[in-house]
């Protein structure tokens, strides 16, 4: 078997700071590639990526399809496949298309506006904490109207279920993150039990399946991978923004210009995105490059490396602020993708726009420190100042 377990160590420190050459590498010389350490076929080209996340027959994200079982509360929309999700998926992308995120988005930024007022002129602050926690937990509780949990609380709860992820590579894991999503499962019990305000989980609660217990369980555990995934996206998100403008104070200056918020936002993503990658099954023997994959076999698909593919996007290594078209894979794709990236890019828009409308001047003040996870890319800190001008 083809192997990359020498270059791709997924919770090395270097990797962890910059995965991108050694996805490079390996997209040149191993685009599908084994990897030992976690028992799975490893896709770095765009094109495959995108092959096997559009090919639901061939490609299961549903383990049961592989013989595998699931326990009842990971059942939700991101378990189920096409057609068996489609009446849960449809009834919360019905009931977002319904919020008003223009009003979200605004919030957001006044939110952010106080917290920069706070910041000023107040020496080294962490970005995570001070920005990215309270914003993604306000964000996603004003989009499903309800009351938003204690910021750290619920940071802690977050994080174990986002390190859980990596169970396959470190199964100490496992354990604390199935005891996160009690938690989390408890408080959404609470959410559905109790009158909510009017937004998302209200309108859905309205249209709930009555009669079918397994719908009815699907729709609770998708409001909590909703709360769950919108937030650590979100948050992981926010802290790679600040960290690519700090970087490159340029690309803020340039954002001023209303005219490249959406496209420079979406850019953003792509260029050091939340997400690194997903998981399928294969149902069926099929190939991929110059790999044979057996049925049973997972397969990979390693976002970050599709979405800097010098194939599918030109300058792929460059940060492009008016980049079009630009189908990054920063959400996922299709029935599987985020359910709340809409609600993800207005947070990103509350928060550059702020930024470059706020009088302090946003600066780098040492080196954050990345989250030691392999599926999401975040950071544990990132120090920064506001320098009053």
């Amino acid at each position: 078997m083809l192997s990359g377990n020498d270059l791709y160590d997924p919770l090395d420190a270097q990797i962890l700071r910059d995965p991108y050459p050694v996805l490079a590498e390996l997209r040149r010389t191993t685009p599908v590639f084994w990897h030992e350490g976690m028992s799975s076929w490893a896709l770095t080209r765009y094109a495959d990526c995108v092959r096997v996340l559009r090919d639901h027959g061939t490609f299961a994200r549903d383990p049961r399809r592989a013989g595998s079982t699931v326990p009842g509360p990971s059942l939700s929309v991101q378990t189920l496949d096409p057609p068996q999700q489609s009446q849960v998926r449809s009834l919360f992308m019905t009931a977002l298309r319904r919020q008003d995120l223009r009003s979200i988005e605004e919030r957001a930024r006044a939110l952010l506006l106080g917290r920069l007022d706070e910041l000023a002129g107040g020496g080294v602050f962490d970005v995570v904490s001070e920005i990215a926690v309270p914003l993604s937990v306000t964000v996603v509780a004003d989009l499903l109207g309800v009351e938003p949990p204690p910021y750290a609380e619920f940071a802690a709860v977050s994080d174990a279920i986002m390190r859980s992820m990596d169970g396959g590579l470190d199964p100490s894991l496992v354990e604390p993150g199935r005891i996160a999503r009690r938690t989390l499962s408890d408080l959404v019990d609470s959410w559905f039990a109790a009158s909510a305000r009017s937004g998302l989980l209200a309108q859905v609660r309205a249209a709930e399946p009555g009669a079918d217990a397994l719908a009815r369980l699907c729709v609770k555990n998708t409001a909590r991978v909703m709360f769950q995934g919108g937030y650590s996206t979100l948050a992981a998100a926010v802290g790679n923004t600040v960290s690519t403008v700090l970087a490159r104070p340029e690309a803020l200056g340039q954002l001023r210009d209303c005219t490249l918020l959406g496209t420079g936002v979406d850019e953003l993503v792509r260029f050091d995105g939340p997400v690194q990658g997903t998981t399928r099954t294969a149902v069926r023997a099929c190939r991929l490059g110059p790999a044979d994959i057996l049925p049973g076999q997972k397969v990979v698909v390693l976002f970050a490396a599709a979405n800097r593919d010098p194939e599918a996007f030109s300058d792929a290594d460059q940060l492009v602020l008016d980049r079009v078209p630009n189908r990054h894979l920063g959400y996922g794709w299709g029935p599987h993708s985020c359910i709340g990236s809409t609600v993800a890019q207005a947070g990103l828009r509350a928060l550059i726009t702020a930024l470059t409308d706020h009088p302090a001047r946003l600066a780098a003040a040492g080196d954050g420190v990345r989250r030691r996870t392999a599926t999401m890319r975040a950071f544990d800190t990132l120090p920064a100042l506001l320098l009053r001008s």
